[in-house]
């Protein structure tokens, strides 16, 4: 039996960040599990997204994973608290899971020189001000910018990300948040779905805006802390394998997991 390394997703957003963690750790085995039955995950209360994230959770460690990475911000931001301090202890104390959003954090300091900061996301992940509150944690002189983008992970959902309709939505919400100061020169990406829309948004963005997308970020901070944590590398079986779950059609989702991987992975449905 494998020992994967797990992903967990409300939809196909997490792929972007599975993605970068496989070109940079190939060597692994994973696992991914999209609930796409149930997204989007963005208006949904923190009740309600807490208990979606820790069935998910719970199924990823059905498969004998002792690592669940949440790659989705707004699980991140309303679960995964609650998740570490109160159930993992109960569940199995050895077992970890880990989130999208301090890992971002970190980054976000390293590239601004105007020390005003925007961030991109969904309604739930502004509403729990997760990032200003971390922010303020590591790089208090900054000042967070929050812009919710409700209409983007529609368009990824639904394969529209690429087409001329999305460009409306794109630049809406673009100017919406330069509009509350022209002195942002970082951007992050706070939701995994949105990298699929870079290069529309790389299009309305201002001249020396820098857009942090979270893939190349998390995947990163996990070889860091594999390799602060040698006790948990050595329970992570290294076989190559990827296995992709979705709570809704798998065909869909295979052609949408074409988008990230060559060749052709085959998608199980699975149910919570």
């Amino acid at each position: 039996m494998t020992s994967p390394i797990a992903l967990f997703d409300s939809g196909y957003g997490g792929l972007t960040v599975l993605q970068r963690i496989r070109q940079l750790l190939p060597q692994y085995d994973y696992i991914y599990l999209g609930d796409n039955a149930r997204n989007p995950y963005g208006s949904r209360s923190f009740e309600i997204v807490y208990q979606y994230t820790l069935q998910s959770v719970r199924r990823l460690f059905d498969f004998n994973a002792p690592l669940v990475i949440l790659a989705c911000n707004t699980a991140s931001a309303k679960a995964l608290r609650n998740i570490q301090q109160n159930d993992l202890p109960r569940i199995d104390p050895s077992r970890r899971v880990l989130g999208v959003i301090r890992p971002s954090v970190e980054a976000v300091g390293l590239y601004t020189k105007s020390h005003c900061v925007g961030v991109l996301g969904t309604q739930g992940t502004v509403d729990s001000l997760s990032y200003p509150i971390e922010i303020e944690k590591l790089w208090p002189d900054l000042k967070v910018y929050q812009q919710a983008c409700p209409m983007w992970v529609p368009l990824v959902e639904n394969g529209e990300f690429d087409k001329p309709g999305a460009d409306y939505f794109v630049q809406k919400y673009l100017d919406m948040l330069m509009s509350q100061s022209p002195d942002i020169d970082v951007i992050i990406l706070g939701c995994t779905h949105y990298p699929l829309l870079a290069d529309k948004i790389k299009k309305y963005l201002p001249d020396g805006v820098r857009l942090l997308s979270q893939g190349e970020i998390v995947a990163n901070s996990l070889r860091d802390y594999l390799a602060r944590h040698a006790d948990m590398d050595q329970r992570l079986t290294k076989g190559g394998t990827i296995k992709l779950y979705t709570t809704e059609n798998p065909g869909k989702f295979e052609n949408t997991a074409r988008i990230f991987f060559d060749g052709h992975l085959p998608v199980e449905h699975i149910t919570l």
